[in-house]
């Protein structure tokens, strides 16, 4: 901004801009509220079968946030522009003033070209005269005034250019509600990249304290994540977490002083750099480009150090990073380990810990040497990602080996480099974080969440995860069983695929007739179908519920399913095109019956677990269980695996619309009143009693779920409800002693006595 230019400034097309903005702004608002409440709310309540399930439905949440993204992109620019026109308004009229206040000492302010500008005393001065501070003095006020008018227009446009760059494509939704906030974040991320990019072993105890509060000030903010990544660039970014770790590289004074806050700065450092990698600009695209290229490379080059792979994974602990970076990323780096471990006929001995290396992760107990560990972690972070990775083949150069997929090779044949805590105890987190990444990869949502009305249905490729991922565990249940640690994710993930895993054990006729048909109206699912086999479903349920986190997440994910399913099946309004095609009694007998053959499998695999050689403890079970109704608004909102095509009913006498007295959610809370304590007595149960004790609880949930369905339906039937759910559940106890017979016979093994 020069002298004239501020001078003479004519700001209509400043607030012709400016008032533009805002009417965008509103429109935008407008639009996005529209698609929110009416295309979005429409979607949700119709019915999607085949492909649009899971493509036209995702379509449309996907164009619903593109158009709030444009809304949230035009109104950061309506504020940083209307911010800016204050300020440059307010420049403008200070440098006015302080020209007219000169005047009347007799100094004067001229142009004098080429933005500058000229202040001395006027020739006529009248005495006493103007002295040379008193020019000094205004020369300095006015240089003031034009270089903050500078600052602001600079900045201004170099924030709108980076904000606007976030996307090639689309919408950023990054929020800033003036300049100044967006500018501050900028110039915070140039400074801390110069400190980052100093020799970490001259970092200071100051310095290191300021690089970590500025990552956890702007850990969430997209133009200081971009800013900051670009500026350092990948090789000083992976130098300063290893200086910063390596004791024969790094720093005393931060080890003696700060160790104990290395971790917060990793997980902030994680956050920004995932914040970056979101952004589609040039200079990230370069960015994430050159980091993988550097993965295979040792850091310090002819001088070694650790692989750039080994570094950054250790960075992806935290953060949602760009799924096309963590797909490209994964790519190579499984790669570099086929071809460090000979296509897999041996262990990696380059990614194993050894004493003098440096301890590249401080999240955990882990070392972090194993780049695969902390990059499951991030996987666990990013579903699409996952999913994509988990399905990736990959063909050996040896033309006798077949292509195996990166689940394949990861959960079955990978032997893990070994990791152990300061007890000399070994550590699992690779493998544990392998279980966190499926989770994500097979559910569609973060690990550690649960589905939520906006958790697109099922893709063909997380249901054929899932396929595989069964078929594993049911071909070999010691490469769960010898995990066990790993089964809290698995039994999430079977917890949400209950409609695939029914319809596999529907295999046989329906109760009424021979047609097999009606087991997908009774099992909806507008996801991709997993097509699971029956014998395969009744191996990985017992082996499972094997673990206390494992069979809680089934056992009770199984009892609100078969609640919501009643109340969906029991309504007279349903569809005709959604109704199962019998009448009530054959609708709950049948319901009871799969519910029955569910839990008598995961009372099997629970008594193995207590019996076997595991030595579990019936309380460790009843403790889990217990600690799932801690979350059981999220359990029941799982639905009945029709989205929120389904809305659940309240109970009779209960006021509309509260979660809480919906007739699924009043089954759950009796169960977990009367569960309280069942088991906890750790002696004198023998086989018979826990599975007849397991039946009763089941015929119980079941008996409510049907019970308060009909009331809340006005059925008539409700005396003959308790004999159709004894006798389905009932004979579904007896289909899984049918099926854990044959499964013994399969496996070669004997059922305890």
């Amino acid at each position: 901004m020069h002298f004239e230019a501020l001078l003479h400034a004519n700001f209509k097309l400043l607030d012709d801009a400016v008032e533009d903005w805002s009417t965008m702004v509103k429109n935008l608002d407008a639009l996005a509220k529209e698609a929110r409440t009416g295309m979005k709310a429409s979607a949700s309540k119709a019915v999607w079968a085949g492909a649009n399930a899971t493509v036209s439905n995702e379509f449309i949440g996907k164009t619903v946030g593109e158009f709030e993204d444009a809304h949230t992109q035009a109104k950061s620019i309506y504020d940083i522009l209307r911010d800016t026109a204050g300020e440059l308004r307010m420049y403008h009229g200070n440098l006015t003033t302080a020209i007219q206040n000169a005047g009347t000492r007799d100094i004067s302010v001229t142009a004098s070209g080429k933005g500058s500008f000229t202040v001395r005393a006027k020739p006529d001065a009248k005495d006493p005269k103007p002295t040379d501070g008193d020019v000094t003095g205004v020369r300095d006020q006015i240089q003031k005034i034009v270089d903050g008018a500078s600052e602001s227009d600079d900045t201004a446009t170099r924030v709108l250019k980076l904000l606007v760059n976030q996307t090639s494509m689309g919408f950023s939704d990054a929020t800033y509600s003036d300049r100044d906030s967006a500018a501050a974040a900028v110039k915070e991320a140039d400074e801390l990249a110069k400190l980052a990019q100093k020799d970490p072993k001259d970092l200071s105890v100051e310095e290191f304290d300021r690089l970590n509060a500025g990552f956890k000030k702007y850990a969430n903010d997209e133009l200081f994540s971009e800013q900051f990544a670009t500026k350092v660039g990948p090789q000083k970014i992976l130098e300063f977490w290893t200086g910063i770790n390596d004791p024969a590289r790094g720093n005393y004074e931060l080890g003696h002083e700060r160790l104990d806050q290395f971790d917060d700065l990793q997980r902030n450092l994680g956050l920004s750099l995932a914040h970056a990698t979101q952004s589609d600009s040039t200079a990230m695209y370069e960015w994430k480009s050159k980091m993988i290229d550097l993965g295979d490379k040792p850091l310090y080059g002819d001088r070694g150090g650790p692989m750039g792979f080994q570094v950054m994974s250790n960075l992806m602990r935290t953060g949602d990073y760009d799924d096309r970076f963590m797909e490209d990323y994964g790519t190579k780096l499984m790669a570099t380990e086929r071809k460090l471990t000979g296509d897999g006929e041996h262990r990696n001995m380059a990614w194993q810990h050894l004493g003098m290396d440096p301890w590249l992760n401080r999240i955990g107990e882990d070392s972090g040497s194993d780049p695969l560990t902390g990059y499951l972690k991030g996987l666990s972070n990013s579903p699409d990602a996952a999913t994509s990775f988990f399905n990736e083949e990959y063909t050996p150069k040896d033309g006798d080996k077949a292509a195996a997929s990166n689940f394949k090779y990861l959960f079955e044949d990978r032997e893990w480099p070994q990791e152990s805590d300061m007890h000399g105890d070994d550590l699992n987190t690779g493998r544990n974080n392998l279980a966190l990444a499926l989770e994500a990869g097979t559910t569609g949502h973060p690990a550690g969440e649960l589905p939520t009305a906006d958790t697109p249905a099922h893709t063909a490729d997380q249901a054929g995860l899932m396929r595989d991922l069964v078929n594993s565990i049911s071909e070999d249940p010691n490469r769960l069983k010898d995990h066990d640690y790993m089964s809290d994710s698995i039994g999430q993930i079977g917890s949400e695929y209950l409609p695939d895993i029914h319809r596999a054990m529907a295999d046989g006729p329906t109760v009424g007739d021979g047609d097999k048909s009606g087991w997908n109206l009774l099992y909806p699912n507008d996801g991709a179908d997993a097509k699971l086999d029956h014998s395969a479903v009744s191996r990985f349920l017992v082996t499972a519920s094997q673990n206390p986190e494992g069979y809680s997440a089934l056992s009770v994910g199984e009892k609100a399913y078969t609640a919501n399913l009643m109340d969906y099946h029991l309504n007279p309004d349903l569809p005709d095109d959604q109704r199962y095609p019998h009448d009530a009694k054959d609708t709950i007998t049948s319901l009871s019956r799969k519910s029955g053959e569910f839990s008598g499998l995961l009372a099997q695999g629970r008594q193995e677990a207590v019996l076997g050689p595991a030595n579990e403890k019936d309380g460790d079970f009843d403790y889990a269980v217990s600690q799932k109704k801690n979350v059981i608004s999220g359990i029941v909102g799982t639905g009945v695996g029709i989205g929120t095509s389904f809305i659940a009913s309240p109970v009779v006498g209960a006021a509309a619309g509260g979660a809480a007295g919906t007739v699924t959610s009043v089954v759950m809370e009796a169960f977990f009143k009367d569960d309280s304590g069942q088991y906890r007595s750790e002696a004198g149960h023998d086989i018979a009693t826990r599975w007849e004790t397991i039946k009763d609880t089941t015929t119980n949930v079941n008996y409510a779920a049907a019970t308060e369905a009909a009331k809340a339906h006005r059925a008539g039937y409700s005396d003959q409800i308790d004999t159709w759910v004894s006798e389905g559940t009932a004979t579904g106890f007896n289909d899984a002693n049918t099926d854990i017979h044959a499964m013994a016979k399969d496996l070669d093994t004997e059922i305890p006595d």
